[in-house]
């Protein structure tokens, strides 16, 4: 059954991917400089995000059994697969489409 710290984990785990996301944007530009490599918009942004996930997760931990956290997290793998699709416009091969499927297969056994 799904409660409020289960969809808290889920909000977790979306906000991990963002971060993912804009990082992945950040590595992808060229800089002039190595400090403003990794003091720009992007990867702050992406570092903030991340420890806001991190607090998010452990919040999500101490009202939920222990045993629905990484089921929960594998959902970041597809996620982050979409999200750079949508955004990056990564291409999707057929190795990451089983992967993906292998991971939501999983997730459904162990709730079944």
């Amino acid at each position: 059954m799904i409660n409020r710290y289960m969809i808290v984990m889920f909000l977790s785990v979306s906000a991990a991917s963002v971060s993912q996301l804009l990082l992945k944007k950040s590595a992808m530009k060229k800089y002039t400089s190595i400090i403003k490599e990794y003091v720009n918009p992007l990867v702050i942004g992406g570092y903030v995000i991340l420890i806001l996930s991190m607090f998010l997760t452990i919040y999500a931990y101490s009202g939920m059994d222990y045993k629905n956290g990484p089921i929960i997290e594998s959902f970041g793998n597809v996620l982050v697969l979409v999200l750079g699709y949508l955004f990056l416009k990564e291409k999707i091969s057929f190795k990451k489409l089983i992967g993906i499927g292998c991971i939501m297969v999983g997730m459904a056994v162990f709730y079944s």
